[in-house]
């Protein structure tokens, strides 16, 4: 890694953690530089303004999200496997991205929270896509018979909840629960009932029993 690269991703790490803590109006480029023990002109140069900075954030978090999202898909045709599988994969991908990217997450889903013109942009480009992509899923399963009949919109909206809640408030899952989760047993614990919601509430009985009879390797080494 040469030195302007190792130089943006200290501005890029300052950033997120000052964000986190004192919010993005109340941080300042100068103190993000002093974080990150740079010049604050360099700030500027790799992201033109404090704003960029925070784009670029944004977008690359929110492309990732919806990437690995993607690739459960194509996972899935590659392998053939069934709407059930694929939608397990999906969220097990997804919960892994925001375990690796656990701090940049909080503040992203924090920041969603807002009405802004970047904000309504990028809900329009990635957001957007997210509920594309589970609905393809969701309605192959419906179309197979896989998956019982219900709101699909709900169904979405429910899932998203419960994906992003953990990484979207950590210090209330630390401080009433005791447990961490950027942590590997959380997400263990935590993907095993994402699982059993998915079987009693979204598969119809016979693809319930069909999958506890199959092996699907959950949660990468």
């Amino acid at each position: 890694m040469d030195d302007r690269i190792k130089t943006k991703q200290k501005v890029i790490e300052a950033a997120i953690s000052l964000f986190n803590v004192q919010g993005f109006t109340g941080t300042s480029v100068r103190e993000i530089a002093k974080r990150a023990n740079v010049n604050a002109a360099l700030v500027s140069y790799y992201f033109g303004s404090k704003k960029g900075l925070l784009e670029q954030l944004m977008t690359k978090f929110l492309e990732g999200y919806v990437h690995v999202i993607e690739q459960a898909i194509e996972r899935s045709k590659h392998d053939q496997l069934s709407s059930k599988e694929c939608l397990l994969h999906a969220i097990e991908n997804i919960l892994i991205y925001q375990q690796e990217n656990h701090n940049l997450a909080r503040f992203i889903h924090r920041e969603i929270t807002l009405d802004t013109v970047l904000v309504r942009e990028l809900m329009t480009t990635y957001l957007m896509k997210e509920k594309h992509l589970f609905h393809v899923i969701i309605e192959k399963g419906m179309a197979e018979e896989e998956f019982n009949r219900q709101p699909i919109d709900f169904i979405v909206m429910q899932l998203r909840g419960m994906l992003i809640m953990p990484y979207l408030h950590p210090q209330y899952i630390r401080e009433v629960y005791h447990l961490i989760p950027h942590e590997r047993f959380f997400l263990e614990k935590y993907m095993d009932y994402l699982t059993r919601w998915v079987e009693d509430y979204i598969c119809n009985e016979q693809s319930s029993s069909l999958y506890s009879s199959r092996k699907m390797l959950l949660i990468r080494p």
